[in-house]
């Protein structure tokens, strides 16, 4: 990524392929990628786990952020989460084997994922229901789609404000 302070994704205008419904979704998933990766580009593996005030630690918000896109766009088609999504969403939090690197790259890959499936989602689709968890809680798939994002979102806010306490923390 350039050091040149670029406008953020949403005021880059329209990104090929993607239905116009659905920009806002794309662009909150990239302006998600772009801020994590600046912020953890140097990040200290020793702080990857930490948890300031009983905060969620950065890789914990890095794992849920790969896990809950997987888990919303899987509803979002039309199935049910398979045994290893479960197991994955089981194992959130546990530091063990994770670096900062793979994390990061696991949510990048999630988010390409995403906008692949955003390009192949049919815009006169989107108010179709869909179940949610085992209770099939009802929403649509555009409700799951921007569900997605503005969750992600959030927990970007989080991740970063958590891992700007640890650095300062550091610094001290």
């Amino acid at each position: 990524m350039d050091k040149e302070k670029k406008p953020e994704v949403w005021l880059r205008g329209p990104l090929p392929d993607i239905p116009a419904l659905l920009q806002p979704v794309a662009h909150a998933l990239l302006q998600a990628r772009e801020e994590i990766q600046i912020l953890l580009q140097d990040f200290p593996e020793h702080l990857l786990w930490k948890q300031p005030a009983d905060l969620a630690s950065v890789g914990f918000h890095l794992q849920h952020l790969e896990g809950v896109l997987e888990r919303l766009f899987t509803y979002a088609r039309g199935e049910t989460l398979s045994k290893e999504a479960l197991a994955y969403l089981q194992s959130e939090g546990s530091g063990p084997g994770h670096t900062v690197i793979g994390l990061v790259k696991a949510f990048e890959e999630q988010v390409d994922k995403a906008l692949a499936q955003l390009k192949a989602t049919n815009p006169d689709k989107l108010t179709h229901f869909r179940g949610v968890g085992r209770a099939q809680l009802p929403s649509t798939v555009l409700g799951l789609l921007f569900h997605a994002a503005e969750h992600t979102q959030r927990h970007v806010g989080q991740l970063l404000v958590t891992a700007r306490i640890l650095q300062a923390d550091v610094l001290k």
